[in-house]
């Protein structure tokens, strides 16, 4: 018998009109000891269906069983972790994991409850930070907590809700290696929610997408027949892992598109030139430094840029001699660890952060403060929310484009959010609005300044990847009809192959700089669908995963012996 059934399970919210039907006949086994992975969008139910088997809401029809039992309420045998920590911030890490334990098993001694105590806060590889407390301690820090005070309850079933997903992708890395050791190790059965699908890969014994909604069902299931352990430079280069990756992302794309369902643009871009306010001459290139001649001869020149900020303890120096030089037209991906200065590069060139040391010169003019000639888009879309979409982009327009007719500043503005997605939402507020549709209006803002230069930090970072992957395929499709010269900071490595001619790999900071520059020779326009399917493709990805893994440590690599 499996541990776990679920029989035609159904759950809406609301009443009448406004009823949402989110799960519409969900049906699953899963056998004792399995690692099954749901992946799906964001929305599609994923978080109501890991509820329900925990027993924190009830369906409205259908029945989910344990070991043959009625889930009704929620039990210790059902073991979870959410994407929030929900940590009793006023006790230390041992103090949230023996709260647990204390609960679960007072009949045990003391001394019985502490060493069990200590052995899943050893496990997660959190001893040496036993006694601190959670404002600590770092965000995967944190969820380790989670996960150890999860594990100590002993479950029959570990329940993980996108536990890794708010981490930056070093810590996600970590923590999904330390999860698949532990889950080989306790042989417990584990049901994972994520939208990442090479976690899913690494992880699960089975991988079943959940459809979007409403009246989400679960979709076709996929075996992963990999040998544990799993390595990610190994999966790499094994065609197992490549075929069931190309079909499941194939899968979850199709899906996605039917959700999607993007209308037609039918508005025409007006032949407006923007007002060019940057036209004062440069200043001397370079402020600092050795002194040398400035080349022109490049749309985008770094030149031996460093920024140094004060400290306590004396000037620490983040990025130092960092040089580039891109052609006009040129989209270039810069990727590192987190903390190796791709932020502060990226502010340095928007003239959103003073340059310490060196210059950028961009179409020949000395970069020396912001202005609309730099499009930025953040993680965050820095969004007026009392304004719609509209109103928005309009502020940017309105200022680049004074000389323009109402008409023709219209037809701007309707342009670029029709060509991200958003015709029909143009007058929606902001405040009603996805985190994917803000970024949409974000990206629509960027392009609409029709700057020289555009600035992308992270801009999906705060998404799903299953989002992500749709708001990339929107970047590149602008991104082909205007051929602006951009920058985008990235951790993601499918993402910065993606989108670049050229990826830039920074070394680890302090004093970090250009480690190593791949060019990407990969025809355009690209997609991920082709991009997946492309012979070279994971020699690209190959190189970039090797270099990260060489800085993983967070220190220089040793130089090796001649």
């Amino acid at each position: 018998m499996p541990i776990l059934e679920i029989d035609n399970l159904h759950k809406s919210y609301g009443g009448g009109a406004t009823r949402s039907h989110v799960l519409g006949g969900i049906n699953l086994n899963v056998e004792e000891g399995e690692f099954v992975a749901i992946v799906g969008f964001s929305g599609s139910g994923k978080t109501t269906l890991i509820s329900a088997i925990a027993g924190l809401i009830q369906p409205d029809r259908g029945e989910i069983r344990c070991k043959g039992k009625k889930i009704t309420r929620p039990d210790p045998e059902r073991g979870v972790v959410f994407q929030n920590y929900s940590l009793m911030p006023w006790l230390s890490v041992y103090g949230n994991v023996a709260l647990a334990v204390d609960t679960l098993f007072s009949q045990w001694t003391a001394e019985q409850r502490r060493a069990h105590t200590l052995k899943y806060i050893g496990m997660v590889g959190l001893s040496h930070a036993a006694d601190r407390r959670p404002s600590e301690l770092s965000g995967g820090m944190r969820q380790r907590v989670a996960v150890a005070r999860a594990l100590s309850m002993q479950p029959e079933i570990l329940l993980l809700d996108e536990p890794l997903s708010a981490l930056d992708a070093l810590t996600r890395a970590k923590l999904q290696d330390e999860l698949s050791e532990i889950s080989q190790r306790e042989k417990k059965t584990i049901i994972l929610i994520t939208n990442d699908v090479d976690e899913a890969i690494l992880l699960a014994d089975r991988i079943i997408p959940l459809d979007p909604g409403p009246n989400a069902v679960l979709g076709p299931e996929f075996r992963v027949t990999l040998p544990r352990p799993r390595l990610r430079s190994a999966m790499n280069n094994d065609q197992t892992y490549k075929r069931l990756r190309q079909d499941i992302t194939a899968y979850l794309m199709q899906k996605g598109a039917a959700r999607a369902s993007l209308s037609e643009n039918t508005v025409l871009l007006p032949n407006v030139t923007p007002l060019n306010l940057n036209a004062a001459p440069p200043k001397a290139a370079l402020r600092a430094g050795e002194a040398r001649s400035v080349r022109l001869d490049r749309f985008v020149d770094f030149a031996d840029v460093s920024k140094t900020y004060p400290t306590p303890k004396g000037p620490l120096t983040v990025v130092e001699g960092f040089d580039l030089r891109m052609k006009k037209g040129e989209f270039v991906s810069l990727i590192g660890h987190s903390g190796c200065g791709k932020s502060t590069v990226l502010s340095m060139v928007a003239g959103l952060n003073d340059i310490s040391g060196g210059g950028i010169i961009l179409d020949g003019r000395e970069v020396d403060g912001a202005g609309p000639d730099r499009g930025v888009v953040f993680q965050a879309p820095n969004l007026f929310p009392w304004l719609t979409a509209r109103k928005n982009v309009a502020l940017g327009v309105e200022r680049v484009y004074p000389h323009a007719s109402a008409a023709e500043r219209r037809d701007i503005i309707e342009y670029y959010l029709g060509r991200v997605g958003l015709r029909d939402a143009m007058d929606k507020p902001v405040t009603a609005m996805s985190n994917g549709m803000k970024q949409r209006v974000g990206i629509a803002r960027a392009f609409a300044l029709s700057p020289k230069l555009l600035l992308l930090d992270e801009p999906f970072g705060m998404l799903d990847s299953l989002t992500r992957w749709e708001l990339q395929e929107v970047l590149m499709e602008v991104w082909t009809r205007t051929q602006v010269t951009a920058i985008c900071v990235t951790h993601d490595v499918d993402e910065a192959i993606l989108l670049a001619d050229r990826v830039v790999m920074m070394t680890n900071g302090p004093n970090a700089r250009v480690g190593k520059i791949m060019q990407v020779d990969l025809p355009r326009p690209r997609t991920r669908k082709a991009l997946l399917a492309h012979p070279d493709y994971y020699r690209y990805r190959e190189e970039l995963l090797d270099f990260l893994e060489e800085y993983e440590q967070g220190h220089k690599p040793k130089e090796k012996a001649a």
